[in-house]
């Protein structure tokens, strides 16, 4: 009898991150769709804030760091995409761009709380 069914010894454990991914993309979508704000801007930073941590944790980046500025960028970028083209349609795009950037002033500051708080892990040999 396994202990562990279903599971291979190559991989021990399993990721929490897809069912926030999961959660994260709908909520943004339906927060930056419906002009709902809070909602927009929560899912925003649950959706980047997994992604970061699952390129962490499957080894596609040595720190969080690095990914957590790319999505800050994104965010960047999709706001101001949001903002240009708030001239060109009927739909008021604004107060979503401001969601957009909101995810992204928080990610900031999580982002420089994490590098001047989180202490540097020893390189092991």
């Amino acid at each position: 009898m396994d202990e562990n069914p279903g599971l291979s010894d190559q991989y021990r454990k399993a990721s929490p991150w897809p069912i926030f991914i999961a959660l994260g993309l709908p909520v943004s979508e339906i927060g930056l769709v419906f002009d709902i704000f809070p909602l927009a801007v929560g899912g925003l930073l649950l959706f980047c804030g997994c992604i970061a941590g699952i390129l962490l944790e499957s080894n596609y980046a040595k720190t969080l760091w690095g990914p957590v500025l790319t999505m800050i960028a994104i965010l960047v970028a999709f706001g101001a995409a949001l903002l240009v083209a708030d001239g060109y349609t009927e739909i008021g795009l604004v107060t979503r761009a401001y969601a957009v950037f909101a995810s992204a002033i928080i990610m900031s500051a999580g982002l420089v709380a994490g590098k001047l708080f989180v202490p540097k892990q020893q390189a092991s040999v």
